[in-house]
């Protein structure tokens, strides 16, 4: 009888080919196991040991805790999904040298912890724990390996356990300013009215580039303490393209690049601490304002009889929604970079500025070499009209919006 290692490979190679009866076949020998008194123990651990291997092999080629667990949420059921987190969790726990704080914080967040008493029995408490069968638990263990093995590798952003710091840029500065910060967004994301939540929004952009300034005069001249790093955005369907175009309009007004991986279901954002964690708090805020705002004026559009063409009016308004947004992001920023050139004087600023620019640009061209881009296409007028509305009622001017590119890898 075959060990319990080969048959798991055997259910892998199966599992990725095109012949179904084989892969069934494959996951009742895995139900056989290996013959032997313990032959299902077997089984379980050696699919937990290889999923935790795996998830080691990605976190080395840039693969966060929270990446994967958004992939695997992305492109396998849930349960199937929770096996990857519970790989997190085997492979923290294995690990014998340092571990970065942020790498636990995110398994904290994600709530990967080890539960089981013993490898040997994780698929089994697991099935019960959810509620399955063994035939079942052993498919959704079968998906998960076949997921995290085929991960190509992604750029790496932050040192992953084992390596050692190399100055990347960090959060957790401006916590006060950050404060006031989500307390203002909260509010934008709980106001019925447009024009209320576009001011409330607004403000938190010229607290976060007034912060952002503050930040760069400090630093003033000398050779920055760290390097510019990046932080990862959910960009997942419906509407991905939509949700990019928003990610890529609030970096650049917060002086960031951003780069769409559509396949992977994210766009990778690189800048400097201060303004990653503004991009960050802006994307989540705006995002649910966009969401809410598409909702109330398809409810509007239904009401009227104007059509079933639902998902081109979503994608239309969220774009123009974007762009309009962008726009107002932008001004604000140009407004507070005026007053602190008039206050510090362009000698001061502008060459700090400069400066920094130009590495968050090297930093993109050494991670992403390859990066090509595509034009927005809009197909429902009425959608591109409203979501301009919801975005700029408040302050901007009418006018044609402009077309805009996504940077992105396809």
């Amino acid at each position: 009888m075959p060990d319990a290692e080969e048959l798991v490979s055997d259910a892998l190679a199966a599992a990725r080919g095109t012949d179904v009866r084989l892969a069934e076949r494959q996951l009742d020998r895995l139900m056989i196991g290996t013959g032997a008194a313990d032959g299902a123990a077997a089984v379980d651990a050696a699919l937990l040991g290889r999923l935790a291997r795996a998830v080691g092999r990605l976190a080395r080629h840039g693969w966060q805790p929270v990446d994967l667990s958004r992939l695997a949420a992305r492109r396998l059921d849930p349960r199937a999904a929770g096996l990857v987190t519970d790989a997190l969790a085997a492979h923290r726990r294995d690990l014998a040298g340092p571990v970065p704080p942020w790498w636990d914080d995110q398994l904290r967040d994600l709530g990967a912890r080890v539960w089981w008493d013993a490898d040997e029995g994780h698929l089994t408490a697991w099935s019960t724990r959810v509620g399955s069968d063994r035939f079942t638990a052993l498919r959704a263990a079968v998906d998960a390996l076949a997921l995290v093995e085929g991960l190509p590798p992604i750029a790496v952003l932050r040192p992953p356990p084992g390596a050692p710091s190399t100055g990347t840029a960090r959060g957790g500065s401006g916590s006060r300013m950050l404060d006031r910060v989500r307390a203002l967004l909260a509010k934008a994301e709980s106001t019925t009215y447009p024009a209320e939540a576009e001011a409330l929004t607004g403000k938190a952009q010229e607290l976060i580039a007034r912060h952002s300034l503050d930040q760069v005069l400090l630093a003033g001249a000398a050779e920055p303490a760290d390097r510019p790093g990046g932080i990862r955005l959910g960009t997942e369907p419906p509407y991905a393209g939509a949700k990019a175009l928003l990610a890529q309009e609030v970096a650049a007004a917060n002086r960031c690049e951003a780069v769409w991986s559509d396949d992977l279901g994210f766009t990778t954002v690189l800048g400097w601490p201060a303004d990653l964690e503004a991009v960050e708090l802006l994307y989540t805020s705006l995002l649910v304002q966009a969401t809410a705002a598409m909702l109330r004026g398809r409810s509007e559009r239904q009401a009227r009889g104007a059509g079933r063409r639902t998902r081109d009016y979503d994608e239309s308004f969220l774009n123009a929604f974007a762009l309009r947004i962008g726009e107002r992001l932008r001004a604000a920023t140009d407004a507070a970079d005026r007053e602190a050139t008039a206050q510090a004087g362009p000698e001061r600023l502008l060459p700090v500025l400069a400066t920094r620019a130009e590495a968050v640009r090297e930093h993109v061209d050494t991670l992403f070499p390859g990066v090509t881009r595509g034009r927005l296409t809009i197909r429902d007028a009425e959608g591109w009209s409203s979501g301009t509305s919801a975005a700029d009622r408040a302050a901007l001017g009418t006018g044609p919006a402009p077309k805009r590119q996504v940077r992105g890898r396809r």
